[in-house]
């Protein structure tokens, strides 16, 4: 399979590596120094993108490929206001999207595990619940993107939950997050319910970046060729 990266930072030579330890080709590599070069003609070459840029830019991006019919893994996140205009994009090019706000394996299963102790809890207002997300400090969004998606799981489950916001929060309606930039930490969530007589916990650490790009990859594999907008509970069939 021939791949474009868009976005060629730490996460973009990741997903390099992987894709060709996978045995697939690097078509077209897009960075800060050469956008001019994403063009319809480069995109002919391509059978799916993989976008990992920033969320001044990312929409962008999406939409010029999906526009020229290529499929579209996007890992960008802080842009999914504009998703449902990338979705009727990929419809109307009859072509696939996949957005996740995280692709990698064991944390889309974290994504499982956090609905289903959110739905035992939800019945338990003793329980204070907060959240805690920690990454580099080149990470541009705050909370990550994993984090909003892990918020509104529970808001989903909870009604006593209106709304989640950035800070930690003293307020019964709002699920606070925390937000901290240390390096070289590439990814941390916590969930912690509390109550006066004991806590629950539920933790997932990335070590390195490598589970991130293999989702990514295997997005990429299961995208092509297919039309729609996909996630990667169906990537992962979980």
């Amino acid at each position: 399979m021939k791949l474009a990266l868009i976005g060629y930072g730490k996460m973009g030579r990741a997903i390099q590596e992987i894709a060709r330890q996978r045995g697939h080709e690097i078509a077209l590599i897009i960075d800060l120094h050469n956008r001019h070069e994403l063009t319809a003609q480069a995109l002919q070459q391509v059978d799916v993108a993989i976008e990992f840029t920033s969320p001044h830019t990312a929409f962008h991006n999406v939409l010029f490929c999906l526009q020229q019919q290529v499929p579209v893994v996007c890992g960008s996140t802080g842009w999914l206001d504009q998703l449902e205009e990338a979705k009727a994009a990929a419809e109307a090019a009859r072509t696939g999207l996949i957005v996740a706000s995280n692709f990698s394996v064991g944390v889309n299963i974290f994504f499982e595990v956090n609905k289903r102790l959110a739905q035992l809890m939800s019945g338990q207002p003793d329980y204070a619940i907060s959240l805690k997300e920690i990454h580099h400090t080149q990470k541009k969004d705050a909370p990550s993107g994993t984090a909003i998606t892990l918020a509104e799981q529970i808001l989903a489950a909870i009604p006593r939950k209106e709304k989640w916001v950035n800070n930690p929060t003293s307020n019964e309606a709002e699920l606070g997050i925390a937000s901290e930039r240390v390096d070289p930490a590439p990814g941390t969530h916590h969930v912690k319910y509390s109550s006066e007589v004991d806590d629950i916990e539920i933790i997932h650490t990335a070590h390195n970046r490598t589970g991130f790009a293999l989702g990514a990859v295997l997005a990429a594999e299961f995208l092509k060729e297919k039309t729609g907008f996909f996630g990667m509970k169906e990537v992962l069939n979980l």
